[in-house]
């Protein structure tokens, strides 16, 4: 089937599988990538490192032939949607890529967010690479009993009404916050306690509706605040495990509709089910979609079309992939080949 487009232009979507650090974790490895339209995935690693664990992923939100792949071996760029790659020159060690954002007011600023609290800031659409000044002090109540203290970058939001504003959800260490453009950053982490657990967070949103209201997620599920982060509440979706938790892994607002905000969930790291939860009031209230389906992993991923804002795409772990042209009211599955499990990062454009 013929790819189809926007204007003279192919969309793709694309998966990149990886897994964790912590010694014992099963690590896949590869980078899919299937046309608008088409029905078949394809291996998109050329010029990749071998075996490529590809934790981020993030189209050009102007120029989606530009494409940046966040790998165990820091990140790498396409500027054919993924048909070659090169090494980005980012100063310091190559460190494993877990998060990488544009700025939502100006594409040409990027964001590289690595392992042991690592943030990389690019200022000409990334040619050139500087490291944030980070020093944070992270609770003792972030570590549990043998837990990896990595303290990994895994998703960050920029706030659309202050540039300077920007927002990270560190795995294992809770949220920060710097409102000076990265040049000093502050610990979140009160408020995200739940039954004594660590604060393990996995992704954070500053909403682009309503100024000041910003979401978290982690481990322990949903957490949101009206005030920047300075106070939070805790929002119960589930419970899907036996602690009454729900496990939340990727949070994303609808770049045409903010108040269509989605939250990839499951009972845990590893589950037998995965789900999609979904506000329409800009997170205010909130409910599990109605996909159709019951995905048999924990869903992992899930994000739109920056061009084609009701084109979204979702991922489980398991590699169970499904897009949807209608905002997520009706979905398609489009499941990647046999084996091609632990799904990490997903993007379209």
């Amino acid at each position: 089937m013929a790819a189809q487009t926007s204007g003279n232009r192919k969309s793709y979507a694309y998966v990149g599988l990886a897994g964790e650090t912590a010694p014992g974790r099963t690590v896949k490895s590869g980078l899919y990538r299937m046309a608008d339209g088409d029905s078949q995935w394809e291996l998109a690693t050329n010029g990749l490192p071998e075996a490529p664990a590809i934790r981020a992923i993030a189209v050009h939100p102007l120029k989606p032939e530009i494409v940046y792949a966040g790998t165990q071996d820091g990140p790498y760029r396409s500027t054919d949607h993924g048909d070659h790659w090169e090494k980005v020159n980012v100063p310091g060690r190559g460190l494993p890529v877990w998060s990488i954002l544009y700025d939502s007011r100006d594409s040409n600023v990027m964001y590289a967010g690595y392992e042991a609290c690592q943030i990389y800031r690019s200022e000409d659409g990334g040619d050139n690479w500087r490291q944030l000044p980070i020093s944070v002090r992270f609770p003792e109540i972030t570590l549990g009993p043998g837990a990896n203290s990595a303290k990994r970058v895994l998703m960050m939001s920029a706030s659309t009404a202050d540039p300077n504003e920007l927002y990270a959800a560190i795995e294992v260490g809770g949220l920060i916050r710097t409102q000076d453009g990265g040049e000093h950053w502050e610990n979140l982490s009160h408020g995200q306690y739940v039954n004594d657990d660590e604060v393990d967070m996995h992704g954070v949103l500053a909403s682009t509706l309503r100024p000041g209201a910003v979401f978290g997620i982690g481990r322990a599920g949903l957490f949101s605040s009206t005030d920047r982060g300075e106070h939070w509440s805790y929002i119960t979706l589930g419970p899907m495990n036996p602690k009454g938790q729900t496990y939340c892994r990727c949070i994303r607002e609808n770049p045409g509709d903010p108040r269509n905000i989605w939250v990839a969930a499951g009972g845990n790291f590893q589950s037998e089910k995965g789900v999609l939860f979904r506000s329409k009031d800009g997170g205010l209230n909130w409910e599990q979609a109605d996909m159709g389906v019951e995905p048999k992993s924990t869903m992992f991923s899930v994000t739109m079309d920056t061009n084609q804002p009701n084109h979204m795409w979702c991922a489980a772990s398991g590699g169970e992939v499904w897009a949807s042209r209608d905002s997520g009211d009706t979905w398609t599955a489009h499941p990647l080949p046999e084996g091609a499990t632990q799904v990490y990062s997903l993007a379209c454009g």
